[in-house]
C-alpha cells in the first residue's frame, strides 16, 4: 500500500509558515486535482484563500488544542478526507516529537520538514525558549530565517541550528522575501598550514565547518585535543574524537565528533583526553548515512581535559 506523504512547515506563531505555506500549495506543483489535506494546528493573523485550495481539491480543518492533535486524529482525517496528501501547519509550541515515531499511522510517511523562523525575534526566543527550539530544528531538514538584516548575526544563527543538525539545510531571507547570502564563516586558524592547528575554543566552529566545506578541508591535515569514544559496534581499528557539546540547554548536551580510522585505535581506551593529528577525507559512511569527513589518524598523544569541556555552537 502506498503511504500518504505528511509535510509539515512548522514556527511558532506568526513566524511567516502560512504565508510560505500558501506560496507552496499555489506555486503549481500540488494543483493536479488530487485530494489533499491542511491541517492548521493555530491560526495567526494571515488566513488561506479557501476558495483557491476548494479549487485544488484541498480540504481545510484547523486543531485547536494539543491533545487533540494526535495519531487517532490523523487516522480520523484519513477516514473522513482520503486524502492523497497531507499539509499540517505546526504550532511550534507543542510537542510534534510524536510525529517521528510509531505512533504516527503506518498509512503515512513524513517527507518533508520545513521550519521557518523570525529572524528578528529568533535572539529572544533563544534566550527565554531555548529548550523548545532545540525540538524545532531537531527534525527539520530545512529552516529558513526570514526578515533578516545584514545586521544580525546570521552565521550564530546558522551555528545554532547547525549544531542541533548538522544536516539541515539554512536559508536566510529579507522583509520581502528575497535570499540573503551571509556567505560562510572565515575560519580563526590557518587553512593553508601544513597541519591546521584547532584550539580548543575552535572545536565547535571546526566540527561544523567541516561537516559543510569539503572544498576547504578535503584531504588537509588538522590537529585538535579530543576525548577518546569507543563502541562494540565500530568496525576494528575505528573510534571518535570528539567533545561535548551544548547548543541550547543542559538537557541537549551531547557529544559530537567525527569517525576516525586508526592503526592505534586498540591502544585506547574511552574517555582519555588526546590530541590527535589526522588527515580528512570525505567518504560514505553507514554511521552518517550519507558522505561526511572521516578522520585518518597519523599520530596521537596523551593530554588532559581542558579548562573548558563544552563545546558551545552559538
Amino acid at each position: 500500500m502506498q503511504q500518504i506523504p505528511v509535510y509539515l512547515i512548522n514556527g511558532f506563531l506568526e513566524s511567516g509558515k502560512t504565508l510560505f505555506l500558501q506560496d507552496v500549495l499555489m506555486g503549481g506543483d500540488f494543483d493536479d486535482g488530487q485530494p489533499g489535506l491542511l491541517i492548521l494546528c493555530e491560526e495567526g493573523e494571515e488566513e488561506y484563500d479557501e476558495k483557491a485550495l476548494s479549487d485544488m481539491n484541498i480540504s481545510m480543518i484547523t486543531v485547536d488544542e494539543e491533545s487533540e492533535f494526535s495519531g487517532g486524529f490523523l487516522k480520523m482525517c484519513e477516514k473522513h478526507y482520503r486524502p492523497k496528501r497531507i499539509f499540517i501547519e505546526l504550532n511550534g509550541m507543542w510537542n510534534s516529537e510524536w510525529l517521528f515515531t510509531n505512533e504516527l499511522p503506518f498509512s503515512m510517511e513524513i517527507v518533508q520538514v520545513i521550519t521557518i523562523v523570525d529572524g528578528s525575534t529568533f535572539p529572544v526566543y533563544l534566550n527565554n525558549m531555548r529548550s523548545i527550539l532545540s525540538n524545532l530544528f531537531l527534525n527539520t531538514e530545512m529552516v529558513i530565517f526570514n526578515r533578516c538584516t545584514p545586521e544580525m548575526d546570521l552565521q550564530s544563527f546558522r551555528r545554532t541550528v547547525r549544531g542541533l543538525n548538522p544536516r539541515a539545510m539554512v536559508y536566510f531571507e529579507d522583509a520581502k522575501g528575497d535570499p540573503i547570502d551571509p556567505g560562510m564563516d572565515v575560519p580563526p586558524y590557518d587553512l593553508n598550514a601544513d597541519v591546521i592547528q584547532i584550539e580548543d575554543i575552535d572545536y565547535g566552529l571546526w566540527y561544523l565547518d567541516a561537516f559543510e566545506a569539503k572544498d576547504r578541508y578535503n584531504g588537509k591535515k588538522v590537529r585538535f585535543r579530543a576525548k577518546v569514544m569507543k563502541s562494540r559496534r565500530f568496525p576494528d581499528g575505528v573510534f571518535v574524537p570528539g567533545r561535548n557539546a551544548m547548543t541550547c540547554c543542559e538537557d541537549d548536551i551531547r557529544f559530537v565528533g567525527y569517525l576516525c580510522k586508526s592503526e592505534f585505535a586498540d591502544l585506547l581506551k574511552s574517555r582519555q583526553w588526546i590530541w590527535l593529528t589526522a588527515t580528512i577525507k570525505y567518504e560514505y559512511s553507514s554511521e552518517y548515512g550519507e558522505e561526511g569527513p572521516v578522520l585518518y589518524a597519523e599520530s596521537y598523544e596523551l593530554t588532559g581535559a581542558p579548562q573548558e569541556d563544552l563545546v558551545y555552537f552559538n
